[in-house]
This record gives C-alpha cells, sequence and structure tokens, in this order.
C-alpha cells in the first residue's frame, strides 16, 4: 500500500467515525427547530390572549344590548335606544387592553317611533369589529389578530289599553241568577197583588208595580209577612236585618229579592265590574303599563236617559281604577220602570218609548266618531302613543224596541260591531244567556221566540254550530276574535267577566 493509499484510508476513517457518534445530533436539531417553536408558542399565546379579550368584549357587548331594552329605555325611541348602546359598549371598551378602538353598528327594531305591532317589541344587536395587538407574532410581521363578535336582546312591553266597558242595565237583567235564584222569587211571588203572572223569575223594578195607582201587596200564600233572610238595603236606601219582615205594600220585586237574599244578574254585573277594577289595577301594575277604563250604561233612571236613546255614562275615562272607577261601579242598577212592560206613566206596551232595551243604538252610540266622549281611534299602545281600545259589552244580547214590541239579538246583520273593529278596536262580549224561562212563564214561547231570525248571521263562518240561541250567535258575531264568553243562568259573571279581561289583554299582547 502506497504512502497516498494509507493516507485516503485514514481520512475515510476518520469520516465514518464521526457519522457514528450522535451525541451532538440533538443539539443541532434543537438549533435548527427552536426559531419557528419559538414563534409557534409565541402565536398561540398571542391567539390565547385575542381570545381573553373576545370574550370581555362580547361580555360588553351583552350589557350594551341589554342595557337598551330597560323598563325605561323600552318607553324611548330607536336613536335613543341605539345611542345608549354605544355609549354603554364604548365606555367599557376601554377598559380592555391591548385592543384598537372596535368598529361598532348598533341596529334596533320594533321602537314605540316606528312600530305598529300590537305588542311593542325591541330587538337590538351590538355588533363590534376589532383589532387585537400581538406580542410575538408582531416580529413575523403580524401586529394584530382580528377579533369580532355580536350580542342580540329582545325584550317586550305590554300596551297601555283603554276599556269602555257597555253593561246592560236593562230589565231583562233582574233575571234571578241561579236556577235556585229563580225558584226562590217565584216562591214568594205567589200571592202579590202586582198585576203580574203570580210566581215571578224577575225582581222586577217598578215604581207603581199594580199600575193603577195603588200599592201591591207582597206576603205568603197565608197572608202572613215574608220575612227577610239575610240585612241589606233597599232601594231608597232603607236598611233591613235577617228576621226583619217584608212590608206588606210599597215595595216591588226588586226589594223582595233583597230581602230574600236571591241574587238578580244585575248584582253579579255591579259586583263583577267592582272586582274588575282590582284586577285591571294588578294587571297593569304587573305589565308595566296603564289601563283606562270608562263606564257606560244602556239603561238608566236619569231623567235624562229614559227614553234610551243614549248611552249614560256612569264614568269617563280615568286611570284611578280603584278609585273613581271602583266607586261609580257600585252605582249601576237596574232601570225602574213604571210598571211591568210600561216605561212611563199612562202608557200601554209599544205606544210610548217603551224601549227598553236598544242594544244597537247603544253600540252604535259608542262608535260616534269624533265624539272625545266615545272611543277614538286607537293606537298601538306604546309609551307616547295613542291607547289601544277595547269595547267590552256585557248583555243577554236582545233588543226590545218599538214599534209594537219587537225583538231582535245584538247587531245581526254585523254592520255596527264590523264598523267598530274596522276601526282596529277590538269588541269583547260576555253573553248571559237569555233562554226561556222554566214553567209557567210563557214570555219568551210567546212573544221573543217567534219574531227571532234563524240560521246563521252573516257575519259568523259557514260551518258555524247554528244551536237554539240566536243572541248567542248575535254576540258572537259581534265579538272580535277569543273575545266571546257565554254565561248560563248557572253561570258566575263575576269570574267570566274576569276571564274576559285577561283574554282581552292577552289579545293585545300578541304579535301581529
Amino acid at each position: 500500500m502506497t504512502r497516498e493509499s494509507e493516507q485516503r484510508e485514514r481520512e475515510a476513517g476518520a469520516r465514518r467515525g464521526f457519522w457514528r457518534q450522535k451525541g451532538g445530533n440533538i443539539a443541532l436539531i434543537t438549533a435548527f427547530v427552536m426559531v419557528p417553536l419559538t414563534f409557534a408558542l409565541g402565536m398561540a399565546f398571542d391567539f390565547t390572549l385575542s381570545q381573553t379579550r373576545k370574550d370581555q368584549l362580547d361580555g360588553i357587548a351583552d350589557a350594551a344590548a341589554l342595557g337598551a331594552v330597560t323598563p325605561t329605555q323600552m318607553t324611548l325611541s330607536c336613536t335613543t335606544a341605539a345611542a345608549q348602546s354605544k355609549t354603554l359598549f364604548n365606555g367599557q371598551e376601554a377598559t380592555v387592553a391591548g385592543v384598537d378602538p372596535a368598529t361598532l353598528i348598533v341596529t334596533v327594531s320594533g321602537c314605540p317611533d316606528s312600530s305598529n305591532s300590537n305588542l311593542v317589541t325591541r330587538a337590538i344587536t351590538v355588533s363590534y369589529t376589532g383589532q387585537s395587538n400581538n406580542v410575538f407574532a408582531s416580529l413575523l410581521g403580524m401586529p394584530t389578530l382580528p377579533i369580532q363578535g355580536h350580542s342580540t336582546a329582545t325584550s317586550s312591553t305590554a300596551p297601555n289599553i283603554d276599556f269602555y266597558l257597555l253593561l246592560d242595565t236593562s230589565p231583562s237583567m233582574l233575571l234571578a241568577a241561579t236556577d235556585t235564584d229563580i225558584a226562590t222569587l217565584e216562591s214568594y211571588t205567589q200571592n202579590e197583588t202586582d198585576g203580574t203572572t203570580h210566581g215571578c223569575a224577575f225582581g222586577c223594578h217598578e215604581s207603581d208595580p199594580t199600575g193603577d195607582g195603588t200599592l201591591a201587596t207582597f206576603d205568603t200564600t197565608t197572608g202572613a209577612h215574608i220575612t227577610c233572610t239575610t240585612s241589606g238595603t233597599y232601594a231608597d236606601g232603607t236598611t233591613f236585618t235577617t228576621g226583619s219582615q217584608f212590608p206588606f205594600s210599597g215595595r216591588d220585586n226588586y226589594d223582595l229579592a233583597q230581602c230574600v237574599n236571591v241574587g238578580l244578574r244585575i248584582n253579579l254585573l255591579r259586583t263583577g265590574v267592582q272586582t274588575l277594577m282590582g284586577d285591571a289595577n294588578t294587571t297593569e301594575q304587573a305589565d308595566l303599563a296603564t289601563y283606562r277604563v270608562a263606564l257606560y250604561e244602556t239603561n238608566s233612571n236619569q231623567p235624562n236617559y229614559l227614553n234610551d236613546l243614549g248611552v249614560n255614562e256612569l264614568q269617563s275615562i280615568t286611570p284611578d281604577l280603584t278609585g273613581a272607577a271602583l266607586s261609580a261601579a257600585g252605582n249601576i242598577t237596574a232601570l225602574e220602570m213604571y210598571t211591568n212592560n210600561n216605561l212611563q206613566t199612562g202608557a200601554t206596551n209599544g205606544s210610548n218609548n217603551d224601549m227598553d232595551t236598544s242594544l244597537d243604538a247603544d253600540v252604535a252610540e259608542m262608535d260616534t266618531l269624533g265624539n272625545s266622549n266615545y272611543i277614538p281611534d286607537p293606537g298601538n299602545g306604546a309609551a307616547g302613543q295613542q291607547p289601544q281600545e277595547v269595547l267590552f259589552i256585557v248583555t243577554d244580547g236582545l233588543n226590545d224596541t218599538t214599534p209594537n214590541r219587537t225583538y231582535a239579538p245584538l247587531d245581526w246583520s254585523g254592520t255596527i260591531c264590523s264598523a267598530i273593529k274596522a276601526r282596529g278596536i277590538r269588541i269583547a262580549v260576555l253573553y248571559t244567556q237569555y233562554l226561556p224561562l222554566p214553567a209557567p212563564s210563557g214570555w219568551y214561547e210567546g212573544h221573543v221566540a217567534p219574531a227571532l231570525p234563524t240560521g246563521l248571521p252573516p257575519g259568523l263562518p259557514v260551518g258555524t254550530p247554528v244551536g237554539t240561541d240566536p243572541m248567542a250567535l248575535g254576540a258572537q258575531q259581534c265579538a272580535s276574535p277569543g273575545l266571546f264568553y257565554e254565561v248560563s243562568t248557572n253561570g258566575n259573571i263575576v269570574t267570566a267577566l274576569q276571564a274576559l279581561f285577561q283574554e282581552a289583554v292577552q289579545t293585545a299582547r300578541l304579535l301581529h
């Protein structure tokens, strides 16, 4: 082997030994990856930091959105609500370090100054886009990371509502309220001399029951005094106590009903309206709304209203539900007739304004446009806007008018109630059944039934059950959808009136 060959062999062996040594490779590889690993960890840190800042801004966006739907803000305009959200967001954004000022977009819908919905519903969206400043990634030419988010809040306010109560105070509302009451009153009127058939189920309110100027007598079939079974007050203010004797003469069936503790529909109506004032007050407080009430009666003992051509205002529209309105409700009473079926002295049936119940005329009068005494055009009920309007009608549903004592269900043609509803006014009808009384009464069969229409009124859809009560059909046609209640002879007018009121409030809060 020559000297040159030996030298080459030694160099090759040295190279082979170098590659067989592995201890230095780890340090060399680490040196190669250190730089990208450092930047990767830095990027992860910057990303985590940006997410933390985003979470903080998301929370601020939530607060800004919710701040525009507080009860106070819900009464204000869209512009004011949007400005409030921006102020809330910008004021808190500055507390988040390392974020460039965000671009903010606030959109609001359903504000009182733009919404036609019956329910004032506001939806507000707060959207932001911004930049989170980087720590490590800036060395790679990435000074910031983009962040963005949004928050939406929705809230609703109950609308303000005006309720106009038209109450049927005609003589037919003096019917005893239940089958038991009917039987009781009939038992106490078997021997009276009042010019009517003995065994009367009505607590008739009459100034001259006999019709000839003489005093009617009230006694048992054996001629004894009737003993009062409760205490109370007669129509003229005279008090009586349990066990006291009802006078032989000088009173009428209305007073007799009080003495023997017979419930009359008119009394339940009065109690129901009084109870309703408290319910309305409680509901408006819970809903943060304002309710106002006006009370009208179809018949009145006031001299100016004895011809029944106009409704009598018991209480003009007022927000004082448990004060003025409650007090006025206590004055609800039935019309006092001269004699049975005759309104004035010297009258005969059908000849002298014997319009005991002119429901159609009364309902039409509530629709007198331009007359501030009655129902104005409604608004959406939002704060600062015209309230929604609801006409409540409590009635037995039967017209009783001249000439010749004609009988017709409430607005059978549908034109009167339709005109009111076309103005955006909802109508709630509580119908107290007008049905034949138990024998021996034959008034319904002999006088009312022959004149009643048949079939369906034009405003009800085909397929509506016809039934045997045209008054119910007329009242149902008059009512707005979902706002018709029917109370049977043994039903509770008080609870039905409460339920109908709550239904009217709920329909006012439905979105359209």
